[in-house]
């Protein structure tokens, strides 16, 4: 910023295991985001290293980037991102189409329990409906993990109980890892294990011996 460095991150170092579903938590501005963004190849870090499975992302070039992304990463937003000119099952579908090993879209649907609005646009579904659309088109490329940043933030607490039941069951049907963002110290209960960010450092990183269920949780 001009003559002024802001520096997002500073010394976060830390490790998460394949199939851990993990809650990266803290307030707005703390670098959850910037975390998350760098984890799933969409930033680049000015120092440091981004390692998967051995291999130092941060030294990918473009194309490698965008391998990256499209095979091992499938990212949840919190405002959907789903393709207004696509039905919910074309949307699953176009994700799909682009991996190596995907999920049938079709099972996906009666998954999320939307089988009957498969042929619906973005615009004649609810926001709960929307968001699970996205979810399953984030699970249907198959990925190795689900990043997914304030999945829950736009949704009313029905929808969000609902929307972390899809997470968790990705999580423990498929044995994938799900990263969540999010400042709802609530929602951080469900995890197997949460990161804590504070001012762009770790704060802290504990194990929950018991995580509850998501109806359980202190919206």
């Amino acid at each position: 910023m001009g003559e002024v460095t802001v520096h997002a991150l500073q010394g976060v170092d830390f490790t998460i295991g394949e199939g851990e579903f993990v809650v990266i938590l803290g307030p707005s501005g703390s670098g959850k985001s910037t975390i998350l963004n760098i984890a799933g190849g969409i930033d680049v870090p000015t120092a440091g290293q981004v390692l998967y499975r051995g291999q130092d992302i941060s030294g990918y070039n473009q194309k490698r980037l965008t391998n990256y992304r499209r095979n091992a990463v499938g990212f949840v937003f919190q405002f959907y991102n789903l393709m207004q000119n696509l039905t919910a099952l074309e949307n699953i579908t176009l994700a799909a189409e682009m991996a190596a090993h995907p999920i049938d879209p079709r099972k996906l649907l009666a998954q999320i329990d939307m089988a009957e609005r498969g042929g619906h646009f973005p615009s004649q579904l609810s926001g709960g409906q929307q968001q699970r659309v996205a979810i399953a088109r984030a699970i249907a490329k198959n990925p190795d993990m689900l990043l997914c940043d304030e999945p829950t933030g736009a949704l009313d607490v029905s929808t969000g109980i609902q929307v972390i039941h899809l997470l968790k069951d990705f999580n423990e049907t498929y044995r994938k890892t799900v990263v969540i963002i999010t400042h709802n110290s609530g929602i951080a209960e469900v995890a197997d294990r949460v990161l804590i960010v504070k001012d762009g450092r770790i704060a802290g990183d504990r194990s929950n011996a018991n995580p509850i269920a998501p109806e359980e949780v202190a919206w």
